[in-house]
């Protein structure tokens, strides 16, 4: 996998706040250029809403406007012409795959695989990738050249202020965060891959400020 790739995120992947902070995390190191949409936005939130009475639409309205924020032109519009063009087994997937080609992506990251055949995609030039794989492929292209500091767009920051300033965390935190992020998030294979280079780059846990 060539870096920076050109990723769109379904929403599937942003609606676990940790998982939502490591993905974020990795477009603002530079190693993706993440994508993704009002309306991918609008089924992440609408699905969390659902499953979370305890959030309000305000906080979570605040959640994706801070994302827009910390990703650089993460929006994608004017793909809708695209969509009755396309044929994925359920229509109502087509507006991700609209976007990913409007956005000139290579991949789709998402956990439904199935709901993005590779005969609907490959024609494309666009492949659908779990996001297990993706991050180790991704470690595997970049060894240590992302950070495990999270984006705290979800307001769930673990790291404290006077680590923040020492620019690294105990490897406890790390460790801590990265289970939470990839475990909630389906990744089983992927902490211990990420750890393990991590550790090795820096047994401090360094981290890396993207340039």
């Amino acid at each position: 996998m060539d870096v920076p790739v050109t990723a769109v995120y379904d929403a599937n992947v942003l609606y676990p706040a940790p998982l939502r902070d490591l993905f974020i995390r990795l477009a603002q190191a530079g190693v993706v250029r993440a994508r993704w949409t009002e309306e991918i936005h609008d089924e992440w939130v609408r699905n969390l809403l659902v499953d979370r009475p305890d959030l309000t639409p305000e906080r979570l309205l605040r959640t994706r406007t801070l994302m827009n924020d910390a990703v650089r032109d993460c929006l994608v519009t004017g793909y809708d012409h695209w969509i009755p063009t396309l044929s994925l087994p359920d229509a109502g997937d087509r507006h991700v795959l609209a976007a990913a080609l409007c956005a000139g992506a290579e991949v789709i990251v998402t956990f439904n695989l199935k709901d993005f055949p590779s005969e609907f995609l490959v024609p494309h030039g666009i492949a659908a990738v779990h996001p297990d794989e993706f991050v180790v492929n991704l470690l595997d292209t970049v060894p240590g050249g992302w950070c495990v500091k999270p984006s705290n767009v979800s307001g769930r920051d673990c790291a404290t202020p006077r680590e923040q300033s020492r620019n690294c965390w105990p490897p406890s935190r790390a460790r801590d965060w990265l289970k939470r992020s990839l475990a909630c998030g389906r990744s089983p294979r992927c902490c211990d891959h990420v750890w393990g280079n991590l550790t090795e780059a820096s047994p401090g846990v360094r981290r890396r400020r993207p340039a």
